[in-house]
């Protein structure tokens, strides 16, 4: 089969499009017909070798974590799923066992791919709706977990001001729809090229990137961008008694942001506690859970695609169709 794979150590520039076996199931696993994958910040950061020493690489290695594909073959002891069926979902690399849950982990031989394999029994993949479009579904699973389980967290309130700092990034663009379903006042980060979309996804504002443009006074802030060890500026946006939430790493303390009168939270669910896939599944089936995508690959496009991710400005996500 072809895959985008890296070879060794260093940037995606170094990734190339080769042929490799394709991947068998095991028991309690399903071998996927990968229709569709998007890109993701693991897969551009494990290859790198930032993380050798904690999350050690076997190569060649196969990135990507969402997909949506058809099932073409099950391991013994399977019975959510069948040949033929229609599924979609996250799953991080067999490498990141130990960072993954800890009773139903999805791991996966990397998506993209023409093939790939995954646990069947985990929270993290559904089958697709006819209603959700395929390259939607390919972008939606990672984005949308992350956007549901912030709102969880959150608990926006109708008429609170929320502050979305990488508001442009696949999980700006999925949790600024939530947002304005729950009926918040949004103040969201971006470029003037990118305001309209942001306005048209439900953001009543955007502002530029800069700490000095932030608003004081929010209820809420949301960072999606920011290393969670540098947001004293995004907390003197926030009010006393109001929420500060970051998906990103290294996992934050209370005395890096300088404040003791606002709630800190790390938004990581690896277990699917706060909802998994069906979830998202149905959210998006019905409208409210919209996927934007700001580019669109082939696979022998794939490693640009990366490149693309890790060096550019991007908006929404970046899909590679296979």
């Amino acid at each position: 089969m072809k895959a985008v794979v890296a070879t060794g150590y260093g940037p995606p520039e170094q990734y190339t499009v080769a042929d490799v076996p394709a991947p068998r199931p095991g028991p309690g696993q399903i071998q996927v017909r990968v229709a569709a994958a998007s890109i993701n910040p693991a897969d551009v950061r494990l290859p790198s070798g930032d993380f050798r020493d904690v999350v050690p690489l076997e190569f060649p290695h196969v990135p990507g974590n969402d997909f949506a594909g058809t099932v073409s073959e099950a391991g013994p002891g399977v019975t959510a799923y069948r040949v033929g069926d229609e599924i979609f979902g996250q799953a991080v690399p067999r490498a990141l066992r130990a960072m993954a849950g800890a009773t139903r982990p999805s791991l996966s031989t990397g998506s993209l791919a023409e093939y790939a394999v995954f646990e069947a029994d985990t929270p993290f993949l559904a089958h697709r709706p006819p209603r959700l479009a395929l390259e939607h579904a390919a972008a939606l699973p990672t984005t949308g977990l992350t956007a549901r389980a912030l709102m969880t967290t959150a608990r926006v309130r109708p008429g609170e001001t929320v502050l979305v700092i990488g508001a442009t990034g696949g999980v700006g663009t999925a949790v600024i729809p939530l947002l304005a379903a729950a009926k918040a006042r949004i103040i969201a980060t971006a470029t003037e090229a990118d305001a309209g979309v942001l306005r048209r996804l439900g953001a009543h504002e955007t502002i530029g990137y800069p700490e000095a443009e932030y608003p004081s006074g929010v209820d809420v802030a949301l960072n999606l961008t920011l290393p969670s060890d540098h947001l004293t500026g995004v907390a003197t946006a926030v009010r006393p008694g109001g929420r500060l939430l970051t998906i990103t790493y290294p996992v934050p303390r209370q005395e890096w942001i300088g404040r003791d009168d606002v709630a800190l939270h790390f938004v990581l669910d690896m277990d699917g506690a706060l909802g998994g896939m069906r979830e998202v599944a149905e959210l998006a089936a019905t409208g409210g859970l919209p996927a934007t995508i700001g580019r669109r690959y082939t696979l022998d496009e794939g490693p640009r695609a990366c490149v693309d991710f890790a060096r550019l400005h991007t908006t929404g996500k970046l899909v590679v169709t296979m």
